[in-house]
């Protein structure tokens, strides 16, 4: 029964006997009789915590993580395991597509930074984002510009993922990622990456 003083049914109304109205009568007494501060002590209780879900952007390798394994394959079918070459030395890695125009000066800085430091146990690579099928288009590219640093193309796995660009959470290109040797991302940068700041961060890794 409602403590509504009557029930619709259909279109009549049907009052409410006398002893349901005695009922409800005495548990509006018995809410009157809480005490204010009770109430007031429930309405301060803080809300529970959101529950946070992975979401588009996410990102797997922000500085001070251990940036996720992956092996793919260079344009010249070649594979590249990044857990072997950080066993070994610092890895410069860039995310960027034949598509992307801001990419192309990124992929200078790295070609400078290949030129300048390849020589001082300094690994230097740039994943494309643009898939297997494209690996022709940007081998193409890589040679025509001349770049000496490993070029390597993402692919999707059996459930549709990109390997690597999710695994890092890539949500632009060109990004930038600084791997200190064993794997831990001591820079991570989106967008454009300025040459002093690169610069900076390379030579500071290497004299330690």
């Amino acid at each position: 029964m409602s403590c509504r003083s009557a029930v619709r049914e259909g279109r009549s109304v049907v009052p409410v006997p006398m002893g349901a109205r005695l009922t409800v009568f005495a548990a509006i007494l018995l809410l009157l009789a809480i005490p204010a501060g009770a109430v007031a002590a429930e309405a301060e209780k803080p809300p529970p915590s959101p529950v946070v879900q992975w979401e588009e952007g996410t990102r797997f390798a922000e500085p001070g993580m251990i940036a996720p394994d992956f092996t793919v394959l260079d344009v010249e079918g070649h594979p590249f395991r990044l857990s072997e070459e950080v066993s070994r030395k610092p890895v410069l890695l860039l995310f960027w597509s034949v598509f992307c125009d801001p990419c192309r000066s990124e992929m200078e800085a790295l070609q400078k930074a290949h030129d300048k430091y390849a020589g001082r146990d300094l690994t230097v690579a740039a994943v494309a984002v643009d898939g297997d099928s494209l690996r022709n288009t940007i081998g193409g590219f890589a040679r025509q510009e001349g770049y000496a640093f490993k070029v390597l193309v993402d692919e999707l796995d059996a459930t549709g993922m990109w390997k690597v660009a999710d695994a890092y959470g890539i949500a632009v290109t060109p990004t930038l990622l600084l791997l200190e040797k064993g794997g831990k991302v001591l820079l991570r940068k989106g967008g454009k990456t300025r040459e002093d700041e690169l610069e900076k961060a390379v030579s500071s890794l290497l004299k330690k």
